[in-house]
Order: C-alpha cells, then sequence, then structure tokens
C-alpha cells in the first residue's frame, strides 16, 4: 500500500478520517444491529416518526449510547496519556457493561470489525505496538476512541461524530421496519443534532466511576429480541 494512503488521516488538517470510520460504508455491519429496536417496532411502542425520535433521543441521553460515548472518552485519553492500567480498566467495563448477550454481541464484534479495518487502511504506529493491552477483543465504542487518539484526532468532534453514526444507523433500520419514508428518517435525524451535541460535552465529563444508563425499555428490548419468533436484525 502506498505512503499517500497510509499517511495519517490528520496530515490534511482535517476530520475526514471520521467521516469514512462511521459511514455506512465502512465495514463493522451496522447495519445488521438494531439495538433492540426492532422488537420495540413489533410491540408498537415505536410506531412513526415522533415515537421514533423519543426513542433515540432516550438512548442518546441515558441509554446505552451515552454509556458507550463515555467509555470512548475514556479509551480516548489512556491511548491520549500512553496509560495501559486505564485502558484496560475500560476495555472490560466496557465488554462488561452490555445489558444482554445481543449487545455484548453487537459492540464486539462492530469492534474488531473496525480494529481490523482501520489497522490495515490506516496506519498508525499506536496501533500497532507489540502486545497491546487491548489486542484482544474490543468494544466498538473504545475502538472508535483508541483510533482516533492514535490518529491524533480530537475527542469533542469524534464523539460528536460517533453519537451521529449511531443515531443514523437507529433511524436507517427504523426506516425499514415500522416503516418511514426517508424524509420523516432525515427529519429525525436532523431534529435530534441538539441533543447529539449536548449528549456528546456531557459524555466527555463523566468520569467512569459514574458510568450508568436509566433507558431500561430499551434494554429489556434487546433481551426479548433473544426470542423474537421473526428477526432482521442481530441485535
Amino acid at each position: 500500500m502506498s505512503e499517500a494512503v497510509r499517511a495519517s488521516p490528520n496530515d490534511a488538517g482535517d476530520l475526514l478520517a471520521l467521516f469514512v470510520w462511521l459511514s455506512p460504508a465502512y465495514p463493522v455491519g451496522a447495519f445488521a444491529y438494531s439495538h433492540g429496536l426492532e422488537w420495540a417496532v413489533e410491540t408498537g411502542e415505536v410506531k412513526d416518526a415522533e415515537t421514533l425520535r423519543r426513542w433515540v433521543e432516550d438512548l442518546l441521553l441515558c441509554g446505552g449510547p451515552f454509556a458507550d460515548a463515555v467509555l470512548l472518552a475514556h479509551g480516548w485519553r489512556a491511548i491520549t496519556g500512553d496509560d495501559d492500567a486505564a485502558l484496560h480498566d475500560v476495555l472490560e467495563l466496557a465488554a462488561a457493561f452490555a445489558p444482554s448477550r445481543e449487545r455484548q454481541m453487537e459492540t464486539l464484534n462492530q469492534g474488531d470489525a473496525f480494529m481490523a479495518a482501520t489497522r490495515t487502511a490506516w496506519f498508525a504506529p499506536a496501533l500497532e505496538r507489540p502486545g497491546a493491552v487491548w489486542s484482544g477483543r474490543v468494544a466498538y465504542s473504545v475502538a472508535v476512541g483508541i483510533a482516533a487518539a492514535a490518529h491524533d484526532l480530537p475527542l469533542p468532534a469524534t464523539l460528536s461524530a460517533f453519537l451521529n453514526a449511531v443515531a443514523a444507523n437507529l433511524i436507517s433500520a427504523a426506516v425499514r421496519l415500522v416503516p418511514l419514508g426517508q424524509t420523516d428518517g432525515n427529519r429525525t435525524l436532523a431534529s435530534l443534532l441538539p441533543v447529539i451535541r449536548d449528549a456528546a460535552v456531557e459524555a466527555s465529563h463523566v468520569p467512569l466511576a459514574r458510568i450508568g444508563g436509566a433507558a431500561l425499555r430499551s434494554d429489556i428490548a434487546s433481551m426479548r429480541h433473544e426470542t423474537q419468533y421473526t428477526r432482521l436484525f442481530r441485535s
């Protein structure tokens, strides 16, 4: 692979790497997961654009995606500070924090795929360190934080881009499941941008010891989805 392709994404002084890593085309398989939304649609809790907006807003402010953003921030800081002990704690907590088997599968499968794709196409010395503490399985959000720190990408932009990608993926799933039109999907995502900005700022300040969530219906949905009779998504 040429040096031009393998150069640091920050050489151009922009955030193009984040656009690529968190786009639907990046090979992490995000399209296969609904984060329990499929069960919520089947039960009628999410049935139109407004109920979808409220469901995703709750996730961004006090659900799994917010906790993932907190984990991302701590993973980013551990790499930036060359603190293997802190990174080990984040990796263990991220794998254990999933409330269901499907959620754990979702985050670990996407994290492994993200690290494999990024190490192949986006070279950075920090990602190739022998015996790195993250050489095992890595939760998706922490993987994004590791890669962003390794490429000197700023934490605020990384958090915003990550949460936006999560919201966009959930809305894309709902467009297929409810179903909703593409226009309603776009309007829903646009209406959530202020929430995404606020959640990104808040997540950057949460100590690891205070991580938690209150979107219990989403957690229950992920458990119910495991035994749902008809499924299009893996979670």
